[in-house]
């Protein structure tokens, strides 16, 4: 059996304002020219494009996802979008590069399982030429090879690692070396020399083996992991590990651990149209372009624009006189920079932490496992959004110490608990929770409701929440 594993860590920060802390890059759909950057409406996230590609590989199991706490419920989300709520998900309480999350996803595989790595947050748009690599990816790990992917380099580039291959080995190459992100002179070197690829950080291996390899090279790696994996914590839709067991292993990438010292690895190159959309300038070079060199998505207007990316996702954007810039506008930020200088957005990002500003870790529009909620207006003891529970979607029973809440339903039939009264309201009735009251708010019908709700108080941050019970098994303080 072929297992995905995909890995659906990290923040993707180079790609604010539409990757957050809270809604990262590869929950997104980055490439698809619509408004819609968060891949509704029918458009398929990066995440979902990582699994839908496989398609047609030859016994492919079901999917094994390693992500954070915090992405739970975005995860069970799209898999359940894409048919498959079979997949295993399986959360780290805190991110330790891919050697150990790899080593997870081996020690709670069959030993025979193939298993895939791939990343979230990739593109690859030649998906006959990715298939006809895994096939002989997997023909080498059941030979007991460790497989890795080298993309063919077209172009001399310093954002990526690089492998040198060595001599041919059935369906690859005998990997030679690894080498870390180069200079441009030296990229260019690797280029024409011909027999360098591009690191894509896609990998191949039975569990068996790679666990071998494992234990040889990093031992203490494994025996942390074999500890968190005893202590798994099973939960209605996912496994946590145990916060103490895998907080003592040591974070290292799957690179350094294992690839770079074993004698088993083998590259096989692909050839396929890939990019790991590292940054905004990667958009720009993977997307159809109009006859001045522009990449336009949403409600944008431009006049003397050449060679210039611009996404609209909730208003018009209009540009006049400008070249190779970047322009990305959200709900709540606006980012414009030089295409050259995409690199360095992760910096404005950490500004944004450490002013402790929520357009760092959120959209307007956040997304509950109960449907979403966005905030409309907010001002000195109030604050006022629109809120949308989908089918069978329930708020927890809870409280608040500073805030009351009126709701106005303006679509759909809400079924309500004040205290000890449960009682529905259709559209255009509304009704008062007050301070301290236990509350619920509740869709046990068949479409969509949707509602107002005025927040008045002298505190009305998120954490202001006491939960008493809870369908998705959310701790009282989480969100």
């Amino acid at each position: 059996m072929i297992i995905p594993v995909v890995l659906a860590g990290g923040v993707g920060s180079r790609l604010w304002p539409v990757s957050r802390q809270l809604y990262p890059k590869q929950f997104s759909s980055l490439s698809v020219p619509t408004p819609d950057i968060l891949g509704k409406e029918g458009a398929s996230t990066l995440f979902q494009s990582t699994l839908s590609r496989l398609e047609g590989l030859a016994d492919l199991g079901a999917p094994m996802v390693i992500c954070g706490e915090e992405h739970r419920f975005l995860t069970a989300q799209q898999l359940l979008e894409l048919g498959q709520a079979d997949g295993r998900i399986i959360l780290e309480p805190v991110g330790r590069n891919t050697a150990p999350a790899v080593a997870v996803a081996a020690l709670t595989a069959a030993p025979d399982d193939v298993l895939m790595i791939l990343p979230a947050d990739h593109e690859i748009r030649d998906n006959a030429a990715l298939l006809a690599a895994l096939e002989k990816g997997a023909v080498l790990a059941r030979q007991g090879k460790l497989v890795t992917f080298g993309i063919v380099a077209q172009t001399p580039e310093t954002g990526y690692g690089y492998i040198q291959r060595g001599d041919e080995q059935g369906e690859g190459y005998a990997v030679q070396r690894f080498v870390e992100k180069p200079d441009l002179a030296t990229a260019r070197g690797y280029v024409e020399q011909g027999d360098y690829y591009w690191n894509s950080g896609m990998f191949m291996f039975t569990a068996s083996r790679y666990l071998e390899e494992l234990e040889q090279h990093a031992p203490d790696i494994l025996q942390a992991c074999r500890e968190a994996v005893a202590g798994i914590e099973p939960d209605v839709d996912f496994q946590r590990l145990p916060i103490a067991a895998f907080s003592a292993c040591r974070g290292e990438s799957i690179d350094y651990a294992v690839m770079e010292k074993t004698r088993a690895s083998v590259v096989v190159p692909l050839d396929a149209q890939w990019s790991d959309l590292g940054a905004w300038n990667a958009l720009w070079e993977t997307s159809s372009k109009d006859e001045q060199g522009n990449v336009l998505n949403g409600d944008v207007l431009c006049e003397g624009v050449e060679n210039s990316y611009i996404h609209s996702h909730s208003r018009l954007v209009a540009a006049v006189g400008i070249e190779n810039a970047v322009i990305v506008e959200t709900a709540d930020a606006v980012l414009i920079a030089g295409r050259d200088r995409v690199q360095e957005v992760k910096k404005i990002v950490q500004q944004l932490e450490r002013s402790k500003r929520p357009e760092s870790e959120n959209h307007v529009l956040v997304y509950r496992p109960w449907g979403s909620y966005e905030s409309l207006a907010v001002g000195v003891g109030f604050q006022v959004k629109h809120i949308v529970v989908k089918p069978g979607g329930s708020l927890s029973l809870q409280m608040h110490h500073f805030r009351a809440e009126h709701w106005i339903v303006v679509k759909g039939i809400a079924t309500v608990t004040c205290e000890d009264k449960v009682f529905n309201l259709t559209e255009n009735q509304s009704t008062y929770i007050p301070l301290g009251s236990k509350h619920r708010l509740q869709n046990l019908g068949n479409e969509p409701v949707e509602l107002i709700e005025v927040q008045t108080g002298s505190y009305l941050g998120e954490d202001d929440i006491v939960r008493f019970e809870d369908i998705y098994g959310r701790a009282k303080s989480a969100s």
